[in-house]
């Protein structure tokens, strides 16, 4: 589940792992891994494996391997001295 396989002749194979605004975080090369090691390594990163492909996903997987978002703070008022406080740097809240 939520697993896409693309094959594009004569490009290395390589897991390219998406943020769910299919912003790239991560690129790993698989092809020194055998298929066992790859499916170790798919199911470590927490994707859910269907039964069947028509299978139900379980509401607990639906996002999977996606990390909850981060919850969002109200936007914080100024500060005595008339400034608003900084912004936190994205980097703080990966989302996946």
């Amino acid at each position: 589940h939520n697993l896409e396989m693309k094959h594009l002749p004569g490009a290395d194979p390589e897991l390219v792992l998406l943020s769910h605004r299919y912003e790239e975080l991560e690129r790993i090369p698989l092809s020194d891994m055998t298929r066992e090691e790859i499916n170790q390594l798919v199911q470590e990163l927490g994707f859910y494996r269907k039964e069947t492909p028509d299978a139900p996903v379980p509401e607990e997987f639906q996002f999977a391997p996606a990390k909850p978002l981060p919850t969002l703070l109200p936007p914080q008022a100024p500060t005595a001295d008339g400034r608003t406080p900084p912004k936190r740097d994205k980097e703080e809240h990966p989302d996946l």
